[in-house]
């Protein structure tokens, strides 16, 4: 096992590096991590903090770097990209992970969305999209969505264990961006005619918690009214079609 550091934490700390982009790249290829860093070391405000080549290292690096974003390997050697992904945001919710596949299986994106991945990209990837989407996600969109809607499958499975989620209460174990199991439940309540003093009576919860629900809603799909977030929900397969 093994792990570079590019200067730790004091090198990203100093005055003038606060508004910089850092990245840790997590791949057991050598030859790619010098291809992508010599791809990201051109790049003004981006900074590589530091590599990896295994899981352990990985999550040793990235505990101790906090980077903004991370380029993850999804087949690392077990446990693996997704786990190390897990692990890592458990410890750094912060982080931006995104995971790189050689395939875009069903299953994997499946999982990297559970993971917390930000976005799962194709190491075919062109430079230039790398460097858009290690923006994109650094600036906090959830890119991986839009692979999520392309796939009628994925989405239904996301669905149900958001479902499952918000059943058994489970709000702090959000997998799916932007909107947490316990949004999704309230914005599926609406979609079914209810008022917001009806959802919090059928949740239990005050209806000003049903108020403050909605407003991070409306904010995180960037939408002005319920009726429009019922719409989009419904289009992207999030909550079901109000019944007759």
């Amino acid at each position: 096992m093994s792990s570079m550091d590019y200067g730790g934490p004091e090198r990203r700390r100093p005055g003038g590096h606060t508004d910089k982009t850092t990245v840790l790249l997590v791949d057991d290829h050598a030859l790619f991590r010098v291809g992508v860093r010599n791809i990201l070391e051109k790049e003004v405000g981006m900074e590589i903090v530091g590599e990896a080549d295994d899981t352990r290292s990985a999550f040793d690096q990235a505990i101790l770097l906090s980077p903004d974003i991370i380029l993850m390997d999804l087949s690392l050697p077990p446990p693996g990209g997704i786990e190390t992904t897990q692990r890592i945001k458990r410890e750094l919710p912060s982080a931006g992970i995104i995971v790189l596949a050689v395939l875009e299986d069903e299953d994997a994106l499946f999982d990297a969305i559970k993971a917390g991945a930000a976005a799962f990209i194709l190491k075919d990837v062109s430079p230039d999209d790398l460097v858009a989407i290690i923006r994109r996600v650094a600036s906090g969109e959830y890119l991986i969505n839009d692979k999520v809607f392309a796939k009628p499958a994925v989405a239904s499975r996301v669905l149900k264990e958001f479902r499952e989620l918000a059943i058994y209460g489970q709000e702090a174990a959000p997998i799916f961006a932007p909107l947490s199991p316990r949004e999704v439940e309230i914005l599926d309540n609406i979609a079914q005619g209810m008022t917001n003093k009806q959802v919090a009576y059928a949740l239990s919860i005050s209806e000003q918690t049903v108020k403050n629900h909605m407003s991070s809603i409306l904010r995180k799909l960037s939408v002005n009214d319920r009726t429009q977030a019922v719409v989009y929900a419904m289009r992207q397969g999030w909550i079901r079609m109000p019944e007759d």
